[in-house]
């Protein structure tokens, strides 16, 4: 089992399943709400239970999907696709060390000019 949090831990969770290896996004959208890429890892909704989630707060990013962050400290967070039994949790909220290894890049035609894709064994196709 795994646990995370935001920055204020106003929103703390377990994963109590397996996680799936870290994927890199670099389209328009991660990068405008993170600052940079987003990476994050993947977990089967019925394994992810939240202990605290009174500043969690969602916003609808697309037709197809909506994104989790903390409204009190502003931390990102989640990621979730319309119709889907999993939720993409943001690798930098998970306490300690993950034991994952990054598995590659999406959305590359989007990166940013600032930096170059590196990590994971191949890019991965769009989502």
């Amino acid at each position: 089992m795994k646990t995370g949090s935001c920055l204020c831990g106003g929103v703390a969770f377990e994963m109590r399943g397996p996680l799936k290896a870290i994927t890199a996004c670099h389209c328009t959208q991660c990068r405008k709400q993170t600052g940079n890429y987003w990476a994050s890892t993947t977990s089967a909704d019925a394994d992810l239970h939240f202990i605290r989630k009174d500043t969690l707060a969602w916003y609808r990013a697309s037709d197809t999907a909506q994104r989790g962050f903390c409204k009190a400290c502003g931390s990102t967070l989640f990621w979730k696709a319309d119709g889907r039994d999993t939720t993409s949790i943001c690798a930098g909220s998970i306490d300690g060390e993950t034991g994952l290894k990054l598995e590659g890049h999406i959305f590359c035609d989007n990166a940013g000019d600032y930096y170059e894709i590196a990590g994971g064994d191949y890019r991965l196709g769009q989502w």
